[in-house]
């Protein structure tokens, strides 16, 4: 699968991406802002997106919103405040910082079903 990270700690974007590989998944780009994340998915067009809540610049839900007026690409929604994520998008794919490679694992079957 090829994934799209929106993650604006580069550490945690690059364990992700490790992880990601490790689990036979390519990243196609790693973004730390929204509008960074929006084009990157418009220029790749990945199977899957992964993005935080809260990015350095802008929000993962509304890059999810803008990708999504264009092409629909299911999603992950990432956040170390599970609470807030699930009011502002109840019906989104949630996985809860800090996360497994088991649970990072189980997001991306729930996603890639949908």
């Amino acid at each position: 699968m090829t994934i799209l990270v929106a993650e604006d700690d580069a550490l945690i974007a690059e364990l992700l991406s490790e992880m990601l590989g490790a689990m036979g998944h390519m990243v196609c780009a790693i973004e730390a802002t929204e509008a960074g994340a929006v084009e990157a998915a418009r220029r790749h067009e990945p199977d899957l997106m992964i993005m935080d809540l809260q990015l350095g610049r802008g929000s993962g839900v509304d890059a999810i919103d803008q990708v999504n007026k264009t092409r629909a690409i299911a999603s992950i929604l990432v956040s170390g405040d599970i609470a807030r994520a699930r009011a502002l998008r109840p019906e989104a794919i949630l996985l809860e910082k800090p996360y497994t490679q088991k649970t990072l694992a189980s997001a991306i079957l729930w996603a890639s079903a949908l």
